[in-house]
This record gives C-alpha cells, structure tokens and sequence, in this order.
C-alpha cells in the first residue's frame, strides 16, 4: 500500500527515496545492523525512543543503537515499517507518519490480536510485546539524500487504534 502524500509537490524520485529510506530502516532494524541504521541520520539529529529516552547527535544515537540492536539478532520478533502518510513540508523537508508492527520471524504480525477485539487495553498489558508502534520521521534532504533529521517513536496504547488496527 501507498503512503498518502500531502504538502507541497516533489518529483516522484522524492516519495521513492523516502519510501526507500523507511525500508531501510526496516531492514537494518530486522538484521540488527547498526551502521546500516545509522547512516540515515544527520550528524545533528535527535532521537526520542518508544521508552522516552532523548538522544542527541549522531554520536549518541550511535553508541545507543549499538548497545540495543545486536543483541535483537536472536530474537524470535522483529518489527515491519510501512511509511503511511509523508507531509512534504517543503522540497527538502518531509514528516513521514510510520505504522511499525510487531512480527515473528515467520511473518505473523502480532499485534492482530487486538483487532476487534472487545477490550484490547486489558489485551495489551497481557500482551505488551505485541504493541505496535507510530513513529515519527523528520527528514531533511541534504545534497540530494534525505536523512532523518529528527524522529519520535511512541508505543500505540490507545484501545480504539490498538482494535481498529
């Protein structure tokens, strides 16, 4: 599925390349390779965790993810990113609206659970590691490559998101 596009209008090669860095963002996350991860972002970026934590530059990003994400090899979950909606600020400027979805190895996504499901605030603390996420992605293009510049990862907890999925 498509992202939705708003904002002002880019070249096609603009959505693409976003859209591009998302599944790389993916990709990196679910093979647990940090300089892969880290070559998407400014050297002055900020970060804030799904847990609250604030990282400030690249520097700090780095040793942060290099901490957290080689010991995710192993896991049995990983996560899926699909852009769904970027705001083209400006020609060198995009928020991009992310859905992250906890899934298995296999491919099963976890956070199905809560679908329709008459009460899925009770689910969720059953079930913590089947919340899906909503980042948050502030990208700048510099030199004709977007990084992100800026992001926001937050833990979806809100029962009607969590069952309309």
């Amino acid at each position: 599925m498509s992202p939705q596009i708003a904002g002002v209008t880019v070249p096609q090669e603009d959505v693409d390349a976003v859209v591009a860095l998302v599944a790389d963002v993916e990709h990196a996350q679910q093979n647990a390779l940090p300089e892969e991860f880290l070559r998407h972002f400014r050297a002055d970026a900020i970060w804030t965790t799904g847990h609250g934590r604030l990282l400030t530059g690249l520097d700090e990003i780095a040793a942060f993810t290099r901490t957290v994400l080689p010991p995710t090899a192993d896991s049995p979950t990983t996560a899926g990113y699909r852009p769904v909606h970027i705001l083209f600020v400006r020609p060198d400027i995009a928020a991009v609206k992310v859905r992250q979805r906890p899934v298995t190895r296999d491919g099963a996504y976890l956070d199905e659970i809560f679908h329709g499901h008459p009460d899925p605030a009770a689910l969720a603390v059953d079930q913590p590691g089947a919340l899906p996420g909503t980042p948050t992605y502030f990208l700048a293009k510099d030199d004709g490559v977007w990084r992100i510049a800026a992001a926001q990862n937050t833990v979806v907890q809100d029962p009607g998101t969590l069952a309309a999925g």
